[in-house]
């Protein structure tokens, strides 16, 4: 947000992010998002607030954020060679002004077919921690990554041209002036 010239305070809402049997990717996100947002909220009821969740998933099936080796590997492995759709929900809460608005943003990235000592390497660099899925496209990770329909923003973790558009529609931000 800082590159596009909007400033922000980063705090975190303590929401946890787990997941409900049988809730979709979307609706996941979409949850998280808007809990995050209320959440912190409470704490700044008189400023605008974003609260942003993003989830890789293959087939319904959502990849969390690997915690060991094995299960970064593994997220690899379920993700070589094949499709998968990175969604990203967005919640934008002024609890004073009683607005809000909430979306999901999904895109399709493909990744090559990995040889297992990629997998090991990438593994090892540490960076598939705490990203969605496993991998980091902005990262050393884009190696990896053979083709994306959609969002590029969404799939770093933020969908930086949708939640500008909910900022404008609000008027949250005054991003662009007729001259």
């Amino acid at each position: 947000m800082r590159q596009i010239g909007l400033g922000f305070d980063e705090v975190p809402s303590g929401v946890k992010e787990d997941f409900i049997d049988g809730e979709s990717p979307k609706g996941h996100v979409l949850r998280l998002a808007e809990a995050k947002a209320k959440k912190v909220a409470e704490m700044y009821p008189n400023r605008w607030v974003i609260g942003a969740d993003t989830v890789v998933s293959v087939d319904g099936t959502i990849l969390g954020k690997p915690q060991t080796d094995r299960e970064a590997s593994q997220m690899l492995i379920t993700l070589s060679g094949r499709d998968h759709v990175v969604v990203t929900g967005v919640s934008v809460y002024h609890a004073a002004k009683g607005k809000e608005e909430t979306i999901a943003v999904e895109t399709l990235v493909r990744i090559k077919t990995l040889n297992p000592g990629e997998i090991t390497w990438y593994v090892k660099t540490g960076e598939p921690f705490g990203k969605a899925g496993g991998y980091a496209i902005q990262g050393i990770g884009a190696f990896m990554v053979q083709r994306i329909e959609g969002s590029y923003t969404n799939v770093v973790g933020l969908p930086l041209c949708e939640l500008l558009g909910v900022l404008n529609k609000l008027k949250a931000a005054v991003l662009l002036r007729e001259p």
